[in-house]
């Protein structure tokens, strides 16, 4: 007996999906779509390109029209599950579209960038840039984090985290969207999700961090869109006069005559130019809050009640001349002021009037010669992720190679100390009242390649009120807010891995002695923090000595951060700089996010034999060279004899059976 043939949907285990069914669909899961193609997406886009195109790509996810009725589109339905048809529809569409994202066709020269047609072009916003919430570290990290990976990996671990995907379900999603390689991207989700942060990577995916739904609105460049409108008028009166000469033209030949614009003024809030609006904390506000940044400074420096001055400083911001000198750090947007503001302090530093204010994403420092001769100056740091460390310092004044702090308000004891002197005490360094610092010498460049002749630093001391016994360092690499310096001593015996501390013990000095000069790398850069992580440390061959592996990482305001493994000798001074053996920028590699790293170099031993060296972290359980050179060993760390100029290709198997290749 035969019996009746099944649709073709169902032998496939396919849904046919109308475009009702996949609107309803949309709407009701716009949030979680919106999350979704936001992570997928490049973060070099920025935030704000990013959010936009999060929604673009949800809002084409729709099928066309003709394709609704009992020949719509199919989906596969997922054995075991009640999900519904349209949604897992809709997703593939906005996932596929993620994944593609600025693609360019095998046609396309690859020295020109993806052609916009192929970006999605609604929504658009003009005149606003929007951003999702700031989170806080944990966030920052993740992000970081997300950054190193492939636009696949990063779906993957949406769709196994936080769409709930089986392992099997999210491989099969990836590769229906175009992902190349499916199953690596899986793996690398796997390792992002086994992240050590308290609230884990699901609660992080899930905040206000990754949610291009709940955003926050800041104007565009103002500066810049006057220029473009002066720009676009004279453009249109040049074609109009061009036209009407065209077409009118009297007996004498010469042409109708044109009418000359006005400047263009941008349109700023009067509120946040009002000096009398400015934002003032109370003087121990800070010592009741949980919050240790920015916004519990109080108001210092003998002219916070200058109204004149601080009215000039608002409008110069508003609105600078083509006179004022205006700077910023990398990230910090120079916009004007789009509410009131905060005043952190207005007073004298060295022959010049200073005025620092604070809008809760950045801190802005206005400076204007006192004698009344020279123009202002403009400067814009980025500080939206502030903390008690990173928020404790901000620079008032430079001259002649010093520069002065205004130091947070929780600041009980303020010192300073040479890096390259790790046995020498911190000297104190005096303090007015108002918190303005006496001068402090800036970091000196490296010359010739043979070192700096010193390294100052800030040695602080939190007040008890806030945190018992905590002392820090920061450090000056030319933006407004210094650098806050830490240090991760080596793996212990069986001992989970080790979190940052502050660098003041001994350890630490030691290590940030060899790694100080190496700091002018990234000098002007928008660098937070740099820690020192010192993941290994080896016996070297011919009774050599211990040497150090440490990996230092600089984490910008941004978000980016950059990697440089040094391999410090126990030969030569303290100061001796560390031997940069690897880099890499933009990476999460040492991060909370990427705590296995592999590094190799060539060193020669005391008796003139060359060796190959190399040092795995505390994962790493086998190291293997090929290439030129070809050893294996067991453990950490590997020393094996080369000639001078052999090249080897080094990777590790780490305790989980993956395979780390070495940097760089």
């Amino acid at each position: 007996m035969r019996t009746q043939e099944q649709p073709e949907g169902a032998r496939s285990g396919a849904a046919r999906v109308g475009v009702e069914q996949a609107e309803a669909a949309l709407v009701e899961h716009y949030p979680r779509l919106v999350r979704l193609a936001y992570i997928t997406l490049p973060p070099s886009l920025g935030r704000h390109r990013r959010a936009l195109a999060a929604h673009a790509a949800v809002q084409r996810a729709l099928p066309a029209s003709r394709d609704s009725g009992p020949d719509g589109p199919r989906v596969p339905v997922q054995r075991g599950t009640s999900e519904d048809p349209g949604y897992a529809l809709v997703r593939q569409r906005v996932l596929a579209t993620a994944l593609a994202y600025g693609q360019r066709p095998g046609w396309w020269p690859r020295q020109l960038p993806a052609p916009r047609a192929l970006r999605p072009a609604l929504p658009a916003v003009f005149g606003l840039r929007i951003f999702p919430r700031s989170g806080g570290a944990d966030e920052l990290a993740l992000e970081q984090a997300l950054s190193g990976t492939t636009a696949a990996a990063r779906a993957a671990l949406v769709l196994h985290r936080i769409e709930g995907l089986s392992e099997q379900a999210t491989r099969t999603l990836l590769t229906a969207a175009g992902a190349t390689d499916a199953g690596s991207a899986l793996r690398t989700a796997l390792r992002l999700a086994r992240t050590p942060a308290e609230t884990g990577a699901d609660a992080l995916l899930r905040s206000d961090e990754f949610d291009p739904c709940l955003v926050h609105t800041r104007p565009t460049d103002l500066i810049r869109r006057r220029q473009r409108v002066r720009f676009a008028r004279c453009v249109g009166i040049a074609v109009t006069v061009l036209a009407v000469a065209l077409v009118v033209v009297d007996r004498d030949g010469s042409s109708a005559p044109s009418a000359a614009t006005g400047p263009f003024n941008p349109a700023v809030s009067a509120r946040a130019v009002d000096p009398a609006l400015l934002l003032r904390a109370p003087a121990q506000q800070w010592a009741d809050s949980s919050r240790m940044d920015f916004t519990v400074w109080p108001a210092r420096g003998a002219r916070k009640d200058d109204t004149a001055l601080l009215g000039r400083a608002l409008k110069v911001w508003a609105s600078p001349s083509r006179t004022v000198r205006i700077s910023a750090t990398q990230g910090a947007a120079t916009t004007p002021p789009a509410q009131p503001s905060r005043l952190l302090y207005a007073g004298d530093v060295d022959g010049a009037a200073v005025v620092l204010f604070a809008d809760g994403e950045r801190v802005v420092r206005y400076a204007e010669p006192t004698g009344g001769k020279g123009a202002p100056a403009l400067d814009f740091a980025r500080t939206d992720d502030a903390d008690i460390t990173t928020g404790a310092a901000v620079v008032v004044g430079r001259t002649d190679g010093n520069a002065r702090f205004l130091l947070a308000p929780w600041v009980a004891e303020s010192g300073t100390r040479d890096l390259l002197a790790p046995d020498a005490p911190a000297r104190p360094l005096d303090e007015g009242k108002d918190g303005v610092t006496a001068p402090v010498s800036s970091p000196a460049t490296v010359v010739g390649g043979k070192g700096c002749g010193s390294w100052p630093a800030l040695q602080l001391r939190s007040s008890s009120k806030v945190a018992e016994k905590h002392a820090f360092l920061l450090t000056d690499l030319g933006d407004l807010t210094p650098v806050h310096l830490t240090y991760t001593p080596p793996p212990g015996g069986g001992v989970p891995a080790r979190q940052p501390r502050e660098a003041t013990g001994s350890q630490a000095l030691v290590s940030w002695a060899h790694t100080a000069c190496s700091l002018t790398g990234v000098r002007g850069s928008g660098v937070r923090a740099v820690n020192n992580w010192e993941y290994a440390r080896q016996q070297l061959p011919d009774n050599g000595g211990r040497a150090s592996w440490v990996c230092t990482r600089a984490d910008t305001w941004q978000g980016p951060g950059r990697v440089s493994v040094q391999l410090q000798l126990p030969t030569g001074p303290a100061s001796r700089p560390g031997v940069i053996v690897a880099q890499q920028k933009n990476t999460a590699l040492c991060s909370r996010f990427g705590q296995n790293v592999l590094a190799g170099a060539k060193w020669k031993s005391g008796s003139g034999r060359w060796y190959l060296l190399a040092a795995g972290s505390r994962e790493v359980r086998r190291i293997d060279a090929t290439g030129g050179v070809r050893a294996t060993a067991d453990g950490t760390t590997l020393a094996v004899r080369a000639g001078k100029d052999d090249r080897a290709v080094m990777s590790a198997r780490l305790a989980n059976g993956d395979t780390l290749k070495a940097l760089g």
